[in-house]
């Protein structure tokens, strides 16, 4: 079976959420499940049942808080610590086993240059053939979409943030 690229993106809720339901439904049918979080360092409801279910749950541990308010200094340890994070996610999949590689907000860290571009692609290009790859993120470049094989935008039409209701513990995070 040829494992295929999968893009969900755009600025509706649901990338996250989405990619979760394919790791779970790809842990149940066998498959070995990595799931790298880019960006997200607080504690999740969905990270501690993935790790549950026995998927590898990686993420990036510093710096935290948001980019724009960042120092150059911060934003080059960010950039580190997501290369870094890259690496390690490709280098947990084991060539001829069947895996989900799920690279969650990875094209946001691609697109404004978190994340170095040339080994990223390399990576992505290079992955073992049985290895199905899922990459989230909010707006998808042109490098990204002309390797997926998946495209789906998430589309925000509405959401309670518009009317001040902070992000809910069980709901959003």
């Amino acid at each position: 079976m040829k494992a295929l690229t999968h893009l969900y993106y755009g600025d509706g809720k649901g990338k996250t959420t989405a990619s979760i339901g394919l790791a779970v439904r790809a842990s149940g049918q066998g498959m070995r499940v990595i799931f790298a979080q880019f960006f997200k360092t607080m504690p999740t409801g969905e990270t501690s049942m993935l790790e549950k279910l026995g998927i590898s749950v990686l993420r990036a541990e510093l710096p935290k808080g948001f980019t724009w308010s960042m120092t150059e200094e911060e934003l080059g340890l960010l950039r580190k610590e997501h290369d870094a994070l890259l690496k390690k996610a490709f280098s947990c999949m084991i060539p001829g086993e069947r895996t989900l590689l799920v690279l969650d907000e990875a094209i946001d860290a691609f697109a404004h240059g978190y994340l170095d571009k040339t080994a990223a692609l390399a990576l992505i290009t290079g992955r073992p053939e049985e290895a199905e790859l899922v990459l989230t993120g909010h707006s998808a470049p042109e490098e990204l979409i002309a390797l997926a094989d998946y495209i789906t935008e998430m589309k925000s039409y509405r959401h309670p943030y518009e009317q001040g209701i902070s992000a809910r513990r069980g709901i959003e995070f």
